[in-house]
This record gives C-alpha cells, structure tokens and sequence, in this order.
C-alpha cells in the first residue's frame, strides 16, 4: 500500500519545521529551495500549463519599480529598465526559458533559464521562433494574471509590430495553471507553511497570549504579526482576523474589543513562507468561572460543521470543473440533512443547520488563481480540478443555540489541503477541536 501524502511530508519535513518554529533559516537555504522549487515548475508544469492551453509563447513583462505578480515565481532579478521572462514551447519534453533584460547574481544562480540576456532585439527573437499563440498578463479577473500595464501593453504592441501584436492572447488560463500545479517541493513549503500557520493560530488561542479581562483583539493579532517578524514570514492577508463571535454575528474584529468570559473567538489568517501562502482558521471559547468545557450548544454547533467537513473531505475529487463540484458538494451536503444557505452570512430564524462553502484555490496566494469551489470566484469556478491543485477547504455551519434564545452559531472551519488522485489529503493536522482559554 501506497503512504499517505501526509505521512510523506511529515517524514521529509520534521526536522525543518522544528527549526523553522524557532526561527528564519538563513537566507542561501530558503534561496537554495526557492531554486529547486522553480526548476521542478519549469520541468514537470511548465510545458503543460503551455500545451494544455494551445499557447506557443509566454511573455512576462517587468519594469523597474512596477513588477509583474509573476515576477517572484520566475526568479526577481534586476530590471534596468525593462525586462521580459520569455518562455517558448519548440517541441521535445521542457520549454525554452529566457530572461531578457532582467539579470542578477540569485536570478543566473539558479541556472534555471537557459539564457540571461541584458539587451536583444524582442521583435527578431519573437520573429525566429515564430509563434501562433503568444499569451501575455491581461486578465479581466485573475489578478496573478493581469499584471501588463496599459503603457506596457502599448510599448510591446509598438516593439514587436502588428503582425505579431495579433498574435497575443491573455495568460489567464496558463498563469492559473502554473501557479496551482504544485511539484512536490512546492507542497513540502506549503505544508511547512500551514503548520506554521496552525501552530501560530493555537498558540495565539491560549493563555500564553490571552488573559481575559486584560487582553484586546487587536493585541492578539499584533502578537501574531510578531511571530511572523521573527521566523521572516508573510502573509497575504495583513492583519490576521481576530474576532468575537455571538448571537448576532461578528461583534468586532482585530480591534481594542477586550476579550472576556464566555466570548467565542476565531482566528482567520495565512502564513507566506517560500513563496507559498497558506488560509487557515482556528477557534477558541473563554471559560467563564466553574465551566471545564464549551457550552453544549456551541460543542453541538462545531460537531456539525465537523460533519459537513467530513463531507466536503469525500467528496472532492479531481477531473470535473470547479463549478460541478460545487453542486455536487451542495446536492451531498443536503443529503446530509443540512440546508445550504443562500445568500452567505443571511442567517434565517427556523431551526434547520445552514452551511455554507467557499473551498477556494491556495498555494500561490492566500486566496489563489486555480480552480475554486467558491462562488466568490465565478472565473475560477468554470476551471477543471487537477491532481495536485491545493485548496482551503473552508466552511461554514450555523446551528440554532437554545442557550442565544435560539439564535445561531457561526463555526467556521478552514484547512489547507491538496486534492490529489486520491481525494482530499491534508498538509497538516486539521482543526478537530475548540480550544480552551482559562
């Protein structure tokens, strides 16, 4: 029997993520994996993110001080003025890959391209390998992929002339490709980054950092942006989302709120570690004097939405479109016995379990550029699951709690996750429990 994609990575990793809790490895490491990171994407998805896509080129285009969202993924580098990462499918098994005015000690290092070139003549090199399709950055909603300027567009249009200029097609589909197909370096990061992530979110939930009476919202996220600055981590959301909770929804979050007794708190954040970011969410219940556990109410409230994760867990599967596995998910989730919410965040009166789903892509960006089972991403709900595409499995489930006059409890759950042949396989420990503060 084949192990587990989690046993693999715990077996590979352990020794990282102790060091890594601790603190920043040093730069030439995270460097080095940054490098093997790239070369495994240029080998094993590059040529299908191409292919797949019918597109013959790929050019990214920098200028100096006005980057690309590509531009970390292909390797930084200094652009003088401007420069372009050019890769070209010319048959056989990898892709041509060239840098053209950007250059740099780390960039060459890596020996990932098979060219760095200060100047040449774009119109002549374009011309020589004579391709049909040419995508470039513009994207009406994949932001990963919409990072060509106006006057960048105009500029390369005026470089490369009309007949070529007709030629260029949007990166979207190829760009969302790329970006969500992860090498197995690439999960190995971004499981080390959710179980920074977790660790983090867990420690925050605790007396360590919280005494109620005494300590804010906002000091508990300050203290995670803390733990960030430490290791050298970043995160794509800012300030990590620290809320209370209640019978009428979200009371405050990240602010000067103090925390008490009986609040109910979440935390919603992500962690960016090579170049990988993750979304995850933990939760908490503050003791009240005499209590050794959640209320029952809010104890039943989270069973539920384990019940609906358990759900979501056997049902995802890679070959269908996002947007099928969205009715898909919402057809198993009723047959569960739960109503699926309409409009999200409107919570009726009656006392049926509302849930609501917004497994959305990760990996590349807190919020990523694949396929997403979320209606927030109409774009990328048309784009088909493929093995190794990582998602945040996130949810929510509302149940009616007598102990709030009947109002509901908000649980939501969020884990990273990749979807492989397999099924769903989780990067790291799931959230299996609310956590205590005494």
């Amino acid at each position: 029997m084949r192990p587990s994609l989690a046993l693999v990575f715990a077996a590979l990793c352990a020794p990282v993520l102790v060091h890594a809790q601790a603190a920043a490895e040093p730069a030439k490491v995270r460097w080095e994996r940054l490098c093997q990171i790239r070369r495994d994407k240029f080998d094993k998805i590059l040529p299908g993110a191409l292919r797949d896509n019918g597109v013959d080129m790929w050019i990214t285009m920098q200028k100096e001080n006005q980057f690309d969202p590509m531009y970390e993924d292909f390797g930084r580098g200094y652009v003088g003025s401007v420069g372009y990462y050019i890769f070209t499918d010319r048959g056989g098994d990898r892709i041509e890959r060239i840098a053209i005015g950007a250059s740099g000690g780390m960039l060459e290092g890596c020996k990932v391209y098979d060219r760095v070139l200060a100047l040449a003549n774009l119109k002549a090199f374009i011309t020589e390998r004579n391709p049909k399709r040419i995508a470039i950055n513009m994207s009406e909603e994949v932001g990963a992929a919409d990072g060509l300027s106006k006057t960048s567009y105009d500029r390369l249009v005026k470089e490369i002339g009309p007949d070529l200029a007709s030629r260029l097609v949007s990166s979207e589909k190829v760009v969302s490709d790329y970006r969500s197909g992860f090498p197995i370096s690439q999960v190995v990061a971004l499981g080390e980054a959710g179980e920074l992530s977790r660790r983090i979110a867990e420690r925050a939930l605790s007396n360590e950092v919280i005494t109620p009476g005494v300590t804010t919202l906002e000091d508990v996220a300050w203290w995670m942006m803390d733990q960030l600055q430490q290791r050298g981590l970043g995160s794509s959301f800012d300030m990590p989302s620290v809320y209370i909770t209640g019978p009428k929804g979200i009371e405050a979050t990240s602010n000067g709120r103090i925390i008490q007794r009986g609040d109910l708190l979440i935390i919603d954040w992500g962690v960016g570690y090579l170049n990988t970011w993750t979304d995850v969410k933990r939760m908490a219940y503050v003791l009240k004097p005499g209590e050794t556990a959640a209320p029952k109410g809010i104890q039943t409230a989270f069973d539920n939405a384990l019940k609906v994760r358990e759900i979501i867990h056997r049902t995802i599967k890679p070959g269908p479109t996002a947007g099928a596995m969205v009715e898909q998910l919402r057809a198993e989730i009723t047959k569960g016995g739960f109503r699926m919410q309409g409009t999200f965040n409107e919570v009726g009166t009656d006392d049926k379990v509302e849930v609501n789903i917004g497994c959305h892509s990760v990996g590349d960006r807190g919020h990523g550029s694949g396929p997403s089972i979320a209606w927030f991403n109409p774009r990328q709900m048309t784009f088909n699951i493929k093995p190794f595409n990582p998602f945040s499995i996130e949810l929510f489930a509302w149940t009616p709690n007598p102990d709030w006059g009947g109002a509901k409890v908000r649980i939501p759950l969020e884990d990273d996750a990749l979807v492989t042949d397999r099924g769903v396989e989780w990067l790291y420990p799931t959230n299996q429990r609310i956590w205590l503060i005494k």
